[in-house]
């Protein structure tokens, strides 16, 4: 078992090594050329149309759920525990620095969010129940002149997002939950694993129109807590902040070795800060591989490109907002490069932000940053339980099998929040990194349509400036 779980490892490092972060930045840099910047022109458009009260409203075009639950159902799979985990763990591993990474990776990301989820609106189809069905998948099917190709392409992508549900979608979520509320309360983890399971059910077997009612509760409710708490912390300790963001861009940058200040004991180069920024901007914001788009199909639209602007402030708000928090919180708070007592080792992870946040909050924080913890990985669990219903529901080409499904996904969250399951994580993680190659090579083909149907919409979002 011990061989079988290195040589997953060992595979995991390869397809999440600089190949793979390379190919979905790089592919993120070709789109916002080939688009003519126009997912940075019109960002403020974007947000501006999300927060509109008709984004909230199924009045314009067809689908089954409103756009801003389109955007909110796929930041429920977006915000989980790598922004509350994951910043602390990359600004260990690559300094302080890799947050002005993960910021670059979610720019050129802004575009690769944009084409997958204009695609997926664009090629979606209505199955025997009615119910909209989309996502790189059909795109590739439908899309692609040798069908033979975009078959197989499809097939693969849906095989592998099924995995990454019940893996990083499901298991590694109810873990990370059950083990935070272990940490700060006590909770028994069997406690733990009962209730959510149960709250999973009741919420997942609605299907979409349930999921994306608590989406559009919970993610707004979720996030705003978050960001004021990480607000608290970060004016408390402002004094630190200048220092704390000049740290950040000197490590972000520095050829050589750097650390000292605020850094405490952590020396880190440029290139480390790059690898770490862009690799947990990626994982946390999700942009290229594809998931978000499965949901972005579902929504209300009369054009793919309205859809594609709207969902693409995901990964704005996801790290340029929610990621920065964390970032800043920890870079103010003067808690990085701190030795851990208990093991002698450098603090990371949830601790790592649990210090920083205690800095202003005292016994609080903790609470806070694990009650952030539950929100951001249960919401994860209802977002990826739709992406892989969908991709099941394409593999077996038919809706009929979609509750066996829900009730298994749903009773796997017991098994998460129980057990701890290394093999697991890194099993996931590749099958992560294999969704993002087929959706990859997807938008790169299909790259020449979307940059004219886009530059067509221009005409639109100039008119509907002007009335603004």
């Amino acid at each position: 078992m011990e061989k079988f779980s290195n040589m997953l490892s060992a595979i995991d490092a390869i397809v999440w090594g600089p190949v793979m972060l390379v190919l979905l930045v790089g592919t993120g840099v070709f789109l916002t050329v080939r688009l003519q910047f126009l997912p940075w022109r019109n960002l403020g458009y974007a947000i501006k149309s999300t927060l509109s009260k008709e984004a909230r409203t199924k009045k314009r075009g067809t689908g089954d759920i409103s756009p801003f639950s389109a955007l909110t159902t796929a930041l429920a799979a977006t915000i989980g525990t790598g922004n509350i985990v994951g910043v602390a763990t990359a600004m260990v591993a690559g300094g302080p620095g890799a947050l002005v990474w993960m910021w670059i990776s979610a720019l050129f990301g802004l575009s690769s969010k944009f084409t997958e989820c204009m695609l997926a609106i664009k090629y979606r189809e209505v199955n025997e129940k009615g119910e909209m069905s989309g996502g790189p998948m059909y795109t590739m099917k439908k899309a692609f002149k040798n069908k033979t190709f975009g078959a197989v392409m499809g097939w693969l992508f849906a095989l592998f997002a099924v995995i990454a549900s019940f893996g990083i979608g499901n298991l590694t979520q109810a873990n990370s939950i059950s083990s935070a509320l272990n940490t700060t309360f006590g909770i028994s983890t069997i406690v733990t694993g009962v209730i959510l399971t149960i709250f999973a059910l009741i919420i997942i077997v609605g299907g979409i129109q349930y999921i994306s009612k608590v989406s559009s509760i919970v993610v707004p409710f979720m996030a705003i807590f978050y960001v004021i708490a990480g607000l608290i912390v970060i004016i408390g300790n402002i004094s630190n902040l200048p220092a704390g963001v000049a740290m950040i861009f000197k490590m972000a940058f520095s050829v050589q070795a750097v650390g000292g200040g605020l850094c405490g004991s952590i020396t880190a180069a440029m290139m480390n800060a790059m690898r770490f920024g862009v690799a947990r901007g990626v994982f946390s914001n999700e942009a290229g591989m594809g998931s978000a788009a499965i949901t972005a199909a579902a929504a209300t639209t009369d054009n793919p490109v309205r859809q594609g602007y709207i969902n693409m402030t995901g990964t704005f708000w996801d790290t340029i907002v929610v990621c920065t928090i964390t970032g800043l919180a920890i870079a103010s708070s003067g808690v990085l490069g701190t030795i851990d007592p208990a093991t002698g080792e450098l603090l990371t992870g949830a601790s790592l932000t649990i210090a920083a946040f205690s800095t202003v909050l005292g016994g609080a924080g903790g609470w806070l940053v694990s009650i952030g913890i539950t929100l951001f990985a249960f919401s994860t669990i209802l977002g990826w339980e739709y992406h892989g219903e969908k991709a099941f529901e394409y593999l077996f080409q038919t809706h009929k099998y979609n509750m066996i499904y829900r009730i298994v996904f749903s009773l796997i969250v017991y098994i998460g929040a129980t057990t701890a399951l290394d093999i697991v994580w890194n099993f996931s993680d590749i099958a992560n990194a294999l969704m993002a190659i087929p959706n990859l090579i997807c938008i790169l083909i299909l790259s020449g349509s979307v940059a004219e149907d886009a530059k067509a919409f221009q005409t639109i979002v100039k008119k509907e400036k002007q009335k603004a």
